[in-house]
């Protein structure tokens, strides 16, 4: 107001008023500019940001979400009033199940309603063939194990002379051909270690695309299983070996770790999932037992009995999703933490289908967080602390005398995207918010429209890292003065959990991002 108002007098006085009267004006409309730069400059970041408490807007409404489609279902504007809604203010609980898949790249920002209608279709049928995969490495499994007692009880008389005694240390070399001609239980640990390590055999990328998400971080990977036959002799259902040989040459074989390790820990991770979820998904809460224990049985999870039937059911969907992923992404597989961010997933999407495709969109980004080599655990790492070494020199350099400056104590933040140190609404608000500005730049629109404004802090793939440092230089003074060990930084870390304010964090966040986002942004 005050720069329009200096420009309106200036142009007045100069059309018509005295030489010293020009001279005057002009020198104080100079300064005048200059102090209302100043201040503006100065203050634009906190006051701009569309967080901060008073600029903070509602949630996108059912209504607004209406409004933002054509007849034919495709946005107005391609979307972007739609990412502006959904980055000041999350979304609305009731509609969350039909935004997230446009946020998470399942949907593109400009298709129609029957574009959208056909790739679920087509999608639900992905997601089908590599359950049914699933349940054929399980089911082979199973059959690998009864061979196997089979030989050690010494039932099977066509697999005895197999079967190496416990008294001998060495198999003799000369008895390698009868080894390769019958499967002893070694040979069966051999192969069913072959078939259920996950393949890399690429998906039909019409099939398994999932829309606009960066190719450079896609993995359309799944694998093809060819069902073992069997075989009846003395009443007794055994697997050859000629199919089990069969089979294996299907495959394409590229990890140590085989889909019934991940197995397990899936079903450990299933089962101790935590009950947050219950009060925001009132439907999940309220299945029946024989649904939940139907589907428990279905999947293969057990001992489940000290759980009520919304837990058993919640595991139970966590499991099938989880492993139909280890299927499309075996160079991740399965890692503790992978279930923290499904868990939020399957609560609001019900159908398990719509939840895979949306974890897997999710994953796009995440996904370098669970690979066994951390180089992208690292590069976040480092990113954090690059953003405490510009904005507190002095943490920083405690941080330094404390041999922290890694900021290895936020690995968990990292890993799990701050999903145990927020409460569950917190950690969706959080999520969309992160994902309205990956979904803006993948689609193209966050430069072109968000640097029009230069005040407003520009979207940025890794808000969830000035995120975790603004939590961090919250807590600077106490850090500096009580803190002597990286240990006592990470207790207090996790003792953030449930006492933390999401929209000030984003406030913070906007703040860093705005003054050290050319200093700390690299190619990636």
């Amino acid at each position: 107001m005050l720069l329009r108002y200096l420009t309106v007098k200036f142009s007045d006085v100069l059309s018509g008023g005295s030489a010293d009267a020009k001279l005057i004006f002009t020198f104080t409309a100079v300064v005048g500019i200059a102090i209302a730069a100043a201040v503006f400059y100065s203050n634009r970041g906190h006051l701009k940001s569309p967080w901060a408490l008073s600029k903070r807007k509602k949630a996108l409404s059912t209504e607004q979400w209406r409004l933002l489609f054509t007849l034919e279902g495709k946005f107005h504007d391609e979307g972007v009033r739609f990412l502006k809604t959904v980055r000041r203010g999350g979304v609305d609980p009731g509609i969350r199940a039909e935004v997230w898949p446009f946020l998470l790249g399942v949907y593109e920002l400009n298709s129609s309603e029957e574009e959208r209608h056909k790739l679920r279709t087509k999608k639900r049928k992905d997601y089908d063939k590599l359950r049914s995969r699933c349940q054929q490495l399980i089911e082979f499994n199973l059959k690998v194990n009864e061979v196997r007692v089979a030989n050690k009880s010494g039932n099977d008389k066509k697999y005895n002379h197999a079967i190496v005694s416990t008294d001998t240390k060495e198999v003799n070399s000369r008895e390698s051909p009868k080894k390769e001609m019958n499967p002893s239980p070694d040979y069966l640990d051999d192969i069913s270690s072959a078939l259920l390590e996950t393949s890399k055999t690429e998906l039909d990328v019409n099939t398994c695309n999932t829309g606009s998400v960066n190719s450079d971080t896609s993995v359309e990977q799944s694998q093809t299983f060819t069902s073992t036959e069997s075989t009846k002799e003395n009443g007794t259902e055994v697997t050859s070996k000629e199919n089990v040989s069969n089979t294996a040459t299907h495959l394409k074989f590229t990890k140590k770790e085989d889909f019934i390790t991940w197995q397990q820990i899936i079903h450990v991770d299933a089962i101790r999932a935590n009950r947050e979820w219950i009060a925001y998904s009132p439907t999940l809460a309220a299945v029946s037992d024989e649904r939940a224990r139907s589907f428990a049985e279905a999947v293969g999870l057990k001992e489940y009995d000290k759980l009520e039937p919304c837990m058993i059911f919640h595991a139970a969907r966590l499991v099938a999703l989880l492993e139909a992923y280890c299927l499309y992404d075996p160079e991740v597989g399965y890692c503790q933490g992978m279930s923290d961010l499904l868990s939020p997933i399957i609560t609001v999407m019900t159908e398990d289908h719509d939840a895979f495709w949306c974890f897997v969109g999710f994953m796009k980004k995440a996904r370098h967080n669970f690979k066994l080599d951390e180089v992208g655990i690292r590069r976040q790492l480092s990113k954090v602390s690059m953003i405490i070494k510009c904005k507190d020199s002095q943490l920083f350099q405690h941080l330094q005398m404390l041999q922290a400056d890694d900021c290895f104590f936020v690995y968990r933040m990292v890993v799990v995207l701050f999903r145990r140190e927020l409460t569950f609404e917190q950690t969706i608000c959080l999520w969309e918010v992160m994902w309205a500005d990956q979904a803006a730049i993948r689609a193209g629109i966050g430069y072109s429209v968000w640097s029009r404004i230069r005040h407003l802090a520009l979207p940025t793939e890794d808000l969830l890292l000035y995120a975790i440092a603004a939590s961090i230089l919250q807590r600077r003074k106490l850090i500096i003065e009580r803190y002597s060990s990286m240990d006592e930084i990470m207790t207090e870390c996790h003792s953030m959990a449930g006492h933390l304010d999401v929209w000030k964090l984003l406030d913070d966040a906007h703040n860093l991002v705005f003054s050290l986002h050319d200093k700390v942004e690299t190619p990636t």
